[in-house]
């Protein structure tokens, strides 16, 4: 009784889904990447205020939900005249997310370097920008890029969440298709696969990636 040529029928829609899917996840790694090196950094900043509004960023973040900071952005923040469109407010909503759990990954990264490391640059005459960006960053990406690549496929995967305003990636459509066809069964159980298929290839490609970058560095 079930017709598995119903997603293949609306296959269109949903390879265009995919293609959002992709967009807003690597738009928003970016994004957050940037967001959570900053917030490293001012977590280990000297300036305490700086520390203070980094800390509760990151603690107000990983400890709710990302389908309600999906929400504030989407819904609660036109009611203080500050309106995105679905995918922007989704971006924006994957990369404050994302970025608070980077914000620990790279801090975390940035002290497994040595302090001799840092006081031997220091003697060389190295300034502090160049002794963050040639001695100290590239050690700590070696260090976190496991971890790393890990959150870009969470941040994959959380992009889906993105249906519930409207966005058109692959859950949305697959939701657009299910109300076309009613074959939940079938379009669910093929858009699963083609999820797993996508974050298993870019887990390989990134794993590829780290070994041609870092030999030790793979994720797992």
């Amino acid at each position: 009784m079930f017709d598995w040529g119903a997603p293949i029928r609306n296959l269109d829609l949903l390879m265009q889904g995919l293609v959002v899917t992709l967009q807003v996840a690597t738009l928003s790694f970016v994004f957050a990447f940037a967001l959570g090196l900053v917030g490293a950094l001012a977590r280990r900043s000297h300036f305490w205020p700086l520390r203070f509004v980094a800390t509760v960023y990151v603690e107000v973040i990983r400890n709710t939900p990302v389908l309600l900071q999906i929400f504030v952005i989407f819904f609660g923040l036109p009611s203080v005249g500050i309106r995105f469109d679905a995918v922007t407010a989704g971006i924006i909503a994957l990369s404050v997310n994302s970025g608070a759990y980077l914000t620990e990954i790279i801090r975390a990264g940035i002290q497994s370097i040595s302090r001799g490391q840092i006081e031997a640059a220091i003697a060389l005459g190295l300034t502090p920008a160049q002794i963050f960006g040639r001695v100290v960053f590239p050690q700590a990406l070696r260090n976190i890029y496991p971890p790393v690549v890990n959150q870009f496929i969470m941040v994959l995967l959380g992009s889906s969440l993105l249906s519930a305003i409207a966005v058109p990636d692959l859950t949305g459509n697959a939701l657009v298709v299910n109300s076309r066809t009613y074959r939940t069964v079938e379009v669910f159980t093929f858009v699963t696969l083609v999820y797993a298929g996508l974050t298993l290839t870019a887990s390989g490609l990134l794993n590829l990636l780290g070994r041609l970058l870092f030999p030790r560095a793979t994720a797992r």
